[in-house]
């Protein structure tokens, strides 16, 4: 039987403003952490390294450091993780259990781990460090135009939140900006309700690297390997960034080291400003109110990329609008207008000098080093432009040698040479690679599916600002610039693939031929012995001759 529901009780406005207050942006985030990525304990275990690792890439770089990073995931209780412990591990363990049992028989989904990242990077200021590790929405990537891993100012305080939800622990911070300068140990908390950092310990330490910055971050998490393990997604960033050196340490011990294949540093990126045509009404209506221009004419050439003295006259001429208006003074029907004319004008594609592509060569000396195979080729694409956001795509094939002939082809994609491991059915990056006719290059493809045959495919999008499909960086939105960009790096890269499988098929019916001819030799040369009546001698010269010809025929 159903229990009794007590009435609905009517309310007055005033009872009902009385329960309304603001949401801080740690607390929402708190209730949505799948919004970030953390949504199951092995995709946290996963996100909470990969903001780690992007920041520490982002400062390296920056600095002009060739990046060196020490990763690992040290379980904090190994009793329930399955790892195999000595015998005299064995004893102090089941005491700790309280339950008698072994490693592999309470071995769990879901335990706790530290996650350890460390860099040489330039450091942090003492007086930073709570901020960027314990205050959500906060950073210095947001409002630069220039390509980065980072762009929200999230990830890292939302892994510190995580782990502080799970476990309680707070985020410990080692990091020092030069030898002559005192190293600092801190630890911090997020006060979710304030979205402040809590600074439970902060003080000078000794610390035995010069320069850098560890974070240890304990959380409850799952590990595991795979596709959309840790493991595969330091692989894969390895291969992305070759001059990265990694050292990883998983759970069991077990130590990979990821060696650079080169030392020379991604071209630096150049902050541009706002191209004009990426602009919409509100964000236009309130450059006009913080700009310092005096005048609108100086407005448009101060604040925005490619708008010199005649596009800017040729746009206020098509708004109606007078060079010498004061931007304050601009009314809605004017910002409007001004939008509009800037639809209508011609104006020159945005720098590309802000973006930082991987380039071929290093594309093909990524995954010659990741994985064997047969034939590589690689394709940068030149900039092209979505919603004034300067872009550019590049493609990597690797087909046959020790490659899986009988699966559907490897993807593997990337953005800003950060991997993307999940959400791979809804984004652009799949839909291009799907929407590509690659039975035209020699390969079998069903309708609708990946291409089958010892393939991998790589694919990279480097911009100023990747659209994502959500705050948790695991996707690329289906522009049709991007599609088409990635479509059209896909087709050049094909065509050369497709000219090695033509070539690979000749040679190999070419081979079918002439083992059939020498396994006929010798019966010709016996059939010419009885015709024309030759000796054996005669007969072994004519077999030889036949020989030599054959050979010579497949050399050329």
């Amino acid at each position: 039987m159903a229990a009794s529901r007590k009435p609905r009780t009517a309310k007055n406005a005033e009872t009902m403003a009385a329960s309304q207050r603001a949401i801080s942006i740690s607390e929402f985030f708190t209730k949505n952490r799948h919004l970030l990525g953390f949504d199951s304990p092995a995709k946290a275990l996963l996100t909470t390294i990969k903001e780690a690792v992007d920041n520490s890439l982002d400062a390296c770089e920056e600095a002009g450091i060739p990046p060196e990073l020490f990763i690992e995931i040290r379980p904090d209780n190994p009793v329930n993780l399955g790892i195999e412990l000595s015998s005299q591990e064995i004893e102090p363990a089941k005491k700790k259990n309280g339950n008698g049992k072994t490693a592999a028989s309470a071995s769990t989904k879901e335990d706790r781990f530290k996650i350890i990242i460390e860099d040489n990077g330039p450091g942090i200021v003492k007086e930073q460090i709570p901020r960027i590790f314990g205050k959500l929405l906060y950073g210095s990537k947001f409002h630069s135009l220039k390509q980065s891993r980072g762009q929200q100012g999230i990830g890292i305080s939302a892994a510190g939140m995580y782990g502080q939800l799970t476990t309680g622990q707070p985020v410990v911070v080692y990091s020092s900006i030069g030898a002559k300068a005192p190293a600092h140990r801190f630890e911090i908390q997020l006060d979710l309700k304030k979205n402040e950092p809590k600074i439970l310990s902060g003080d000078e330490t000794i610390w035995d690297k010069e320069r850098g910055t560890r974070i240890e971050i304990t959380l409850t998490g799952s590990y595991k390997r795979g596709q959309h393990s840790v493991d595969n997604y330091l692989e894969q960033t390895s291969i992305a960034n070759p001059h990265v050196h990694l050292t990883y340490k998983n759970p069991k011990g077990e130590t990979m080291v990821y060696a650079n294949s080169t030392t020379e540093l991604p071209p630096e990126s150049v902050e541009i400003k706002p191209h004009p045509y990426g602009v919409e009404l509100g964000i236009l209506a309130r450059m006009l109110q913080d700009t310092k221009s005096r005048n609108i004419n100086a407005f448009l050439k101060d604040e925005f990329c490619k708008v010199g003295a005649k596009t800017a006259e040729t746009i206020l001429a098509g708004a109606d609008i007078p060079p010498r208006k004061n931007p304050k003074r601009m009314v809605q029907d004017d910002v409007q207008r001004l939008l509009d004319s800037i639809a209508e004008t011609k104006i020159a594609n945005p720098p590309t000098d802000c973006l930082s592509p991987i380039g071929e060569d290093l594309v093909m000396a990524g995954l010659t080093s990741g994985m064997e195979a047969e034939f590589y080729t690689s394709v940068t694409r030149p900039a092209a432009v979505y919603r004034g956001n300067p872009f550019q795509i590049e493609v990597g094939l690797a087909y046959g040698g020790k490659l899986p002939g009988d699966e559907l082809a490897k993807v593997m994609r990337f953005a800003n040479r950060v991997p993307l491991l999940y959400q791979a059915s809804a984004c652009g990056v799949h839909k291009a690679v799907l929407s590509s006719n690659w039975k035209s290059y020699g390969l079998q493809q069903s309708k609708g599916a990946l291409p089958t045959g010892p393939l991998v495919i790589l694919i990279h999008m480097a911009s100023v600002w990747v659209p994502f499909t959500s705050e948790s960086k695991e996707a690329v939105a289906h522009y049709p610039e991007i599609i088409k960009e990635m479509r059209l790096a896909l087709q050049e890269a094909g065509r050369q693939l497709g000219r090695h499988i033509k070539r690979r098929a000749r040679e190999k019916d070419a081979l079918m031929k002439q083992s059939y001819i020498q396994k006929y030799i010798p019966h010709i040369g016996e059939a010419l012995q009885e015709i024309l009546l030759i000796s054996d001698e005669e007969k072994d010269e004519v077999i030889a001759t036949l020989t030599d010809t054959l050979e010579r025929s497949r050399k050329l």
